[in-house]
């Protein structure tokens, strides 16, 4: 746009293509240099990776068109050139998925797509097919948890074999995962929130062998989720009907200190098939359990830049949970299995105090409202129904089935909490100060942001000697300090020559101009990589 300089600068990008330089230039960063910390985050789609940037992802996954495991999550190119161009405004970064097995006639669809996606923008591709490792793709490779990290040696071999990252099977202890960091160069990214399976990620065939869908080709049917008998060799049946391979999900947002502490740069939250409600929800909680960590720790610091303050008070045990479980991090121990119900449970409010009529009681104070979703664990299952009315302890529900004095009661739908979140409008800015300089010949205002990327609008014009230089200098800067629909929230402002006095059209002229310039300057910068 003619009249405006853009000014922006940032971290060099380093392009290498041996990986032993590679390996010795990450553990140099590692030694000599803050830590980048990422929140990764689930997208199912466009509208899924708006709300988690908007909510304080770093980083989004998503899946492409195909070979994604995740099959009912696939997006096109130019879909996730979409996601790109938004997420990269504040730095975060997007990886793709192409995590499943791919078959021999398979492999040059699978390179065309993984090149369309780099073409798209995409910062890393995520794989478990080393058939991708040998393509010399240009852009940064993390082994999926389908790989099934979980040694050592293992993670040490895939960071020399050129993955810039590799993704830690579930099921390991927090010392196995401190092992597993101090053994290689590459990133260390684990799960810690979300759906756990039974079986070693990428090591199940219980679907496959059951059904012609493969969890490895991205299409499990999730047999461990439905019921089973437990027998002996004699075939005496000690359980019939329970769900005994469903495992509650993970909660770690007590623990991401810990694993900072242990060596994991990335914190991955699983739901690629779950709702807004639950993007913004989760993402919010771990933001500002990520946030509170580095907080404590200066040698770290986040991996993207924007401010997102959520307008509810975030609370995973709102959102789809089969109930919480730290599962394996402090070593094998009861408590994280799921054998009454595959289905969300909720958060627990009681007991049945006792029943009478259409009515229950329950045991202590509550917070429940007519239109909740709840639940009943009892000797027989889990039975559900609505809430129709409350009158102290006493609840109305839809209906009686299955509600005993004695069954605790969980609400696995708040009704009040999901309506703020669907209404939320959060949005994420980055914080900039504003430089307005007047003389006689001219106005130039100048937005920096919080990394130091700077865009400048200049008008010349012949201004006028002001009649009240404070009162235009304060009326300057308050047009500086506007940032309306922008995704920077303008902090501070400086002005200079104010004895000049400026129209208030021409500063909010400028004003418009400059920060879109700066916008445009952030969209030219990309996010670090490795390209091994």
């Amino acid at each position: 746009m003619p009249g405006i300089k853009t000014i922006f600068s940032g971290p060099q990008v380093f392009r290498g293509r041996k990986s032993a330089f590679v390996a010795d230039f990450v553990n140099f960063a590692k030694n000599n240099a803050l830590k980048s910390v990422e929140l990764l985050a689930p997208a199912k789609d466009l509208q899924s990776a708006v709300a988690a940037v908007d909510y304080g992802a770093d980083a989004v996954y998503i899946g492409g068109a195909k070979f994604g495991a995740r099959y009912a999550a696939g997006n096109s190119a130019g879909e996730i050139a979409r996601v790109v161009e938004y997420a990269h405004r504040y730095g975060v970064r997007v990886h793709a998925t192409l995590n499943t097995l791919i078959y021999d006639d398979e492999l040059e669809a699978a390179e065309r797509q993984a090149r369309e996606l780099i073409a798209a923008g995409v910062d890393a591709l995520i794989v478990q097919d080393m058939a991708l490792r040998r393509m010399d793709l240009p852009v940064e490779l993390h082994a999926s948890t389908q790989v099934s990290n979980r040694t050592p040696e293992g993670a040490r071999f895939l960071g020399e074999a050129g993955f810039a990252r590799v993704i830690l099977e579930r099921n390991l202890t927090l010392e196995e995962i401190r092992a597993i960091c101090a053994a290689t160069a590459a990133e260390v990214e684990c799960f810690v929130h979300g759906a756990v399976c039974v079986g070693y990620s990428g090591r199940c065939f219980l679907s496959r062998s059951m059904s012609a869908r493969s969890g490895n080709r991205g299409a499990c049917s999730q047999p461990c989720r439905l019921t089973w008998d437990l027998t002996d060799g004699k075939g005496r049946t000690w359980i019939a009907g329970k769900h005994l391979l469903s495992v509650r999900d993970m909660n770690l947002s007590q623990r991401i200190g810990d694993l900072l502490d242990a060596g994991v740069t990335s914190f991955k939250i699983e739901g690629r098939l779950k709702d807004l409600a639950y993007i913004r929800n989760v993402v919010a909680h771990y933001r500002r359990a990520v946030d509170e960590a580095l907080a404590l720790r200066p040698g770290l610091v986040r991996s993207s830049v924007g401010e997102s303050v959520p307008d509810f008070t975030p609370d995973p045990s709102k959102s789809f949970t089969r109930g919480e479980s730290d599962y394996f991090l402090d070593g094998k121990r009861a408590g994280v299995a799921s054998f009454d119900t595959p289905k969300a449970v909720g958060e627990r409010v009681g007991r049945v105090a006792g029943v009478s009529g259409g009515t229950f009681t329950l045991d202590g104070a509550h917070d429940l409202a007519p239109g909740d979703g709840i639940c009943f664990l009892t000797p027989r299952g889990v039975t559900g129904t609505n809430v129709n009315a409350v009158e102290g302890r006493r609840i109305t529900p839809n209906r009686m089935e299955g509600i005993t004095p004695g069954a605790e009661v969980r609400r696995n739908f708040d009704r009040r909490f999901t309506l703020a979140v669907e209404r939320s409008r959060t949005r994420r800015v980055i914080p900039a100060k504003a430089a307005a300089e007047a003389t006689a010949e001219g106005l130039k205002l100048t937005y920096t942001d919080c990394e130091g990327v700077a865009a400048s609008a200049v008008r010349a014009v012949r201004l006028d000697p002001a009649k009240n230089p404070d009162a235009n200098a304060a009326a300057l800067r308050a047009q500086a300090m506007k940032s309306g629909d922008t995704i920077f929230a303008v902090r501070e402002a400086e002005v200079r020559g104010a004895e000049w006095f400026v129209p208030a059209s021409l500063a909010a002229e400028l004003r418009r101009e400059a920060l879109a310039a700066l916008a445009g300057a952030r969209r030219e910068r990309r996010p670090e990589h490795r390209i091994l």
